[in-house]
């Protein structure tokens, strides 16, 4: 089992993985849904949203390196899967490295005062919360997953 920077960046990789392991699961009716009647994010526009705070994120607390060429989605955009997989697995992999980065830096992340440990905690909380506003969203427009994918999401030892 990983401990340390190790444990902490398998962490964040699983994360991820659940993320991917979700969008490979919504029909493509279930990625334009949305419950918004004035214009908000669709499902796919939500896990754009996810890639570009990851970004905007590596911007202001990364080195610079972590986060060169990789480009945000604009905002009304609605992207592939195929694009948010894409952009999903290259900002997870930046995160991975500014974990690893800050954890030979004992611990600390330029501009974000508590810590990499906290900062782990942000980007997991905020990446949660967005799966699930994407299952409501699946669920109230009749696009929901199957039970065993729903299940899955939460099997953590096996992603």
């Amino acid at each position: 089992m990983p401990s340390g920077t190790e444990g902490l960046v398998e962490a964040w990789r699983v994360n991820n993985r659940i993320n991917l392991f979700l969008l490979d699961r919504i029909t493509d009716a279930g990625m334009a849904s949305t419950t918004s009647t004035r214009g908000g994010r669709n499902v796919a526009r939500q896990f754009a949203h996810l890639h570009n705070n990851r970004v905007d994120f590596l911007m202001h607390h990364a080195p610079r390196d972590l986060s060169e060429g990789i480009v945000k989605f604009e905002g009304s955009y609605s992207p592939t899967k195929e694009e948010l997989k894409t952009a999903l697995e290259s900002s997870a992999e930046s995160i991975a490295r500014l974990i690893e980065h800050s954890m030979n830096q004992g611990g600390t992340i330029r501009a974000f005062r508590r810590g990499v440990f906290a900062a782990f905690g942000y980007l997991v909380a905020h990446d949660s919360h967005h799966r699930g506003s994407i299952l409501l969203t699946l669920k109230l427009t009749g696009n929901k997953l199957d039970s065993d994918a729903q299940y899955l999401i939460w099997d953590w030892n096996n992603r």
